[in-house]
């Protein structure tokens, strides 16, 4: 049986390309663009992101997914989220002071201190910790970052970590929630493994 994946629509992500990473790790992924679609037929969630904080934030407030996304994480069922994804698992970040996100890791999300921002482009990850799903990330091993802003969670949470101006977290893992602030599925053979490791945990 492949594992039924919601990829949560909240006019911030990058589905089709995220849907399609999924289908290719052998997963089944449905959209859903509300929060009470989500029930436990679902092996994992994926919050995708591509955007701004606050109106990631809004978005989930005003689509009903922001309380089903923490009960979720509460219960502790699977969750990655990708980018502005795993910003939203904080409570606030530099970029929308007033917003709120849902608040499931401690720490804030910041804005990168670098000479040119957005990082974007091709950089690695330094794995450390335990990790679960990063293990499928070899030290030479090169994956696509674009973004302005950084989580920084407690340390424990950490398991991977990129240097671009800063040494910035770009990867957590607390059991099944597992967070990256790279994008897997514009990141080619290294992408897939990271999917195809986080789907085979299922």
């Amino acid at each position: 049986m492949s594992a039924r994946i919601a990829v949560i629509d909240y006019d911030l992500g990058n589905l089709p390309s995220v849907t399609k990473a999924l289908e290719r790790v052998g997963a089944e992924p449905l959209i859903v663009d509300r929060g009470g679609d989500l029930d436990a037929s679902f092996d994992a969630l994926v919050l995708p992101g591509v955007g701004h904080f606050g109106a990631g934030a809004r978005n989930l407030n005003d689509r009903g997914f922001s309380g089903p996304l923490r009960d979720w994480a509460a219960d502790e069922r699977p969750l990655l989220g990708i980018c502005v994804g795993l910003q939203l698992f904080f409570e606030r970040s530099e970029e929308d002071p007033d917003a709120r996100g849902l608040g499931i890791v401690p720490g804030e999300v910041r804005r990168l201190k670098a000479d040119k921002v957005p990082h974007m482009g091709w950089n690695t990850v330094d794995v450390s910790g335990e990790p679960g799903v990063l293990c499928a990330v070899a030290p030479d091993d090169m994956v696509y970052f674009v973004h302005s802003y950084y989580v920084d969670p407690e340390p424990s949470y950490v398991v991977g970590s990129t240097t671009y101006g800063q040494t910035f977290c770009s990867a957590l893992e607390r059991g099944p929630l597992v967070g990256v602030q790279f994008h897997p599925e514009k990141s080619a053979d290294v992408g897939r493994r990271v999917l195809e490791r986080f789907v085979g945990s299922l």
